[in-house]
Formats: structure tokens, sequence, C-alpha cells
């Protein structure tokens, strides 16, 4: 993608914290003015490999650490002294900050801002995609992507066509939508309203972003209690009505019951839809990109959950995960005090020489390996179905449209931690 070659063609310690060299300040401000523009958004790789030339971990302009290098980033996933954001860290940044905006507020409650002993409860509450559960999926994933590819075939007779527009955002809401049994007329509202919604996760959202995503969540957490308030008074066959009947044992209170519910109503949408949708746009488009990687799969079906892994490497949904330390300890060399956030350039680490030979080649061919689904206890819960939704969607792609070309260049939106591509423009040569 954007250029790329084909691949045919320590323990922590107590320590003192020195204070950040004003040149490696001045080096991220740079940097980080670079991405955002329009530019950087298209391809931010040329950026990362600058960042990642001065070092595995290197000073963030606002505070804290950016952190390249592949080894350090599955480090700070995998390590217990790492410990996500939540509640008590947010309030200490005092208010005023991103972090104490309502939105933020809101997320710190839900499964992926908690940790241990929390977190634990939490998730095993969930109890979702597991084996089964895809299989009771995958018929229904089957047949949404088969009418939404009807409709793309449509809309090609007629020239060209949005994939982004016409699949890649309508297969991930009509998926979770039918298995947390809404109706699909409330599909575009949540759609739009989780678009808006996650600006309170990006790296640096902006007042009037953070306003978008402060209106999103108050509607979002209406729509999901009177939800949960529904399914209370009349259980049924689904998630919703499971996870109450579990938090009923787990919680003597109703009220706070219907609030755990509500937060992992909430976390599903939002984590199944948005990062879903950009793997979907991302994958075809950097087939589209490597014409004889996509012809190869046209003729090797059996090389499609390789397509989707180096997809996930190459260019993942979420560039950026953020950490903060338990404790003042020494990561890749660099001094971390107790409570300092690390930002872990995961987009950057996926493309680590040390980690993957030829980095920048699309490989259909490579050994798996990448930090995009997370890692340690908050690997994502949801990575069984994305995988399952890219996998469905790339079988029948191929086989229905092995002339599917690539008009035009996507447009990226504002984004520098979570990625989603505007449009996605093909036609049938």
């Amino acid at each position: 993608m954007h250029g790329a070659p084909d691949a045919d063609d320590q323990e922590g310690t107590v320590v003192e914290i020195a204070t950040t060299p004003p040149a490696d300040r001045r080096f991220a401000v740079s940097l980080f003015s670079r991405l955002r523009t329009a530019k950087g958004q298209a391809n931010p790789f040329p950026i990362y490999a600058e960042l990642r030339s001065r070092g595995g971990v290197v000073a963030a302009p606002w505070g804290g650490h950016l952190v390249t290098g592949f080894d350090l980033c599955d480090q700070v996933l995998r390590g217990r002294e790492w410990l996500e954001p939540d509640t008590r860290w947010r309030e200490q940044q005092g208010d005023g900050t991103r972090w104490t905006a309502p939105s933020s507020r809101e997320m710190s409650r839900t499964l992926p801002a908690l940790n241990p002993p929390d977190h634990t409860w939490v998730r095993r509450s969930a109890g979702m995609f597991d084996r089964s559960s895809l299989e009771e999926l995958r018929g229904t994933v089957e047949q949404i992507t088969g009418g939404l590819l009807d409709a793309l075939a449509e809309r090609l007779r007629d020239g060209e066509a949005d994939f982004n527009a016409l699949v890649s955002e309508e297969l991930p809401v009509a998926t979770i939508g039918h298995w947390l049994g809404l109706p699909a007329a409330d599909f575009p509202r949540l759609r739009d309203l989780t678009h808006d919604q996650v600006f309170t996760q990006e790296l640096l959202p902006s007042a009037s972003q953070l306003a978008l995503s402060d209106a999103a969540t108050a509607e979002l957490r209406a729509y999901f209690t009177e939800l949960v308030r529904d399914r209370r008074a009349h259980p049924g066959d689904d998630p919703v009505s499971r996870w109450i009947a579990v938090w009923d044992t787990m919680e003597s209170d109703r009220d706070k019951a219907d609030e755990a519910v509500y937060y992992l109503a909430l976390f599903v949408l939002l984590a199944a839809l948005e990062t879903t949708s950009t793997l979907l746009s991302t994958t075809a488009l950097l087939l589209l990109e490597h014409p004889r990687q996509w012809d190869r799969l046209a003729v090797s079906p059996d090389l499609v959950p390789a397509a989707v892994e180096e997809s996930l490497r190459y260019d993942p949904p979420t560039h950026v995960i953020s950490r903060v330390a338990s404790r003042d300890c020494v990561l890749g060399g660099t001094e971390v005090r107790a409570d300092d956030m690390v930002h872990l350039m995961v987009g950057a680490a996926n493309r680590d020489p040390a980690r993957h030979p030829d980095p920048e080649l699309f490989n259909l061919h490579r050994k798996p390996g990448h930090l995009s689904f997370s890692g340690g206890i908050h690997y994502c819960l949801g990575a069984p179905l994305a995988r399952l939704e890219a996998q469905t969607l790339l079988h029948q792609l191929v086989r229905r449209f092995p002339h599917l070309t690539l008009v035009r260049r996507p447009s990226w939106a504002p984004r520098v931690a979570f990625r989603r591509l505007l449009n996605l423009d093909v036609a049938l040569s």
C-alpha cells in the first residue's frame, strides 16, 4: 500500500527521571504535525520509519513516550506492570483535560479501560465469540456478505462503486446488530454515532472532536440503557438477555447490574464497527494495489487467511495503543516514571525490520506476527469475529469479482490512532 513494492516483484527498577532533551521534543512535535496532514494520513509509514530511527522509545510532544520497536511494544502489552488509563488515572489528570471529558469518563468504565481485578470478572461475564458462537454466526455473515456483494454488483453495472460505503461500512453493523438483536432501521444511526464517538479514543482529539464524541456517547448511552431496560422486561435468546442473567448472579443491586450490561453492550458495538470496517476496506485496497497478489488469491483461495493477517500487519485499523506505567521502570533503556503514559505505535512496530525482514513488502507468504489486536489480558475479544468477517468477504469477493480494479486513491479521515478510509472507489476491468 502507499507505493510499497509487491512481494512478487528489564525488569523495572526505581530510577531518577531525566529531563527530555529539547531537540527530541521538537522532533516529535514536527513528526506529529506531519502525521496530521492529508499526506501523513494517506501514508504515515515513512514518518514512522523516521521515528523508529531515533530508537525504540522516543519522547512524546505532550509528555510520556512513543514506543516503536516490536519487541518493546509486545513486552508492554503482555506485562502486568503496564496498566490501562482507567478511571482513577484519568481523574488524576485534572479537570479540563481530554481525559475528563464526558465521553472519556464513559469509556473508562468499559471493558478495554479496566484493570484487574475488575477487568477479570467483566471479561468473564462477556462470554462471547468462542468457537461455537462463531459457527452460529458464520451462516449469518455469509448471507449478509452475499447480499452486500449483490448490491455492489448492481452498482458496478453502471460503472464505478464505492466499496467502502456499500460493503465495508455495512457488514460489521449488520453482523453485530443481528447478533445483539437490534432493529435494522437503527443501523445507520448507530454507525454514524460510532464514527463520532471514537474521537475520544484518538491520540490528540481537538475540542470540536471531543464535543462530537461527547454528544454521540450521550446518545449511545440513552439507546443502550433503553435496550437493557427492554430486555430485562422481555428477555429472549440474545446476548443482552444472557448478560442480564449473568450479572444478576454477580450483583445484588439491579441498577448496578443493568449498568454493567449497558457498558458491555456499548463496548461490543464500538469494538465491532469502526476497526472492522477499516480492516475490510484496507484489505481490499492492499490487494487491489498489488494485482499479482490479488490474482494469486483468486486461484488460491486457501491464502485468504494469510491475506487478512498480512493486511493487519501492513496497515492495521488501530495504529496506537496506550498504556500507563504502574511503577518507575526502565523501558528500552529509557526511564519511565509511575503513571507516565506510553503510546505503543503498533503501526510502526508491525514494520519493525528487526521482526520482519523486508517489512515494506506486502507478502502473503510472510510468517505471521503482528500486534494489531493488542496482546496480553487485553487481547481483542472481537478478533475472531473480525477475522470471520474479513475472510468471508475476501472469499466471496475474489470469486465473484476477479477483475475488480481500483479507480482512484482513497481519502482518509483526520486520524492518527484509528485509521478510517472515507471512500474506496472500484470498477470492473
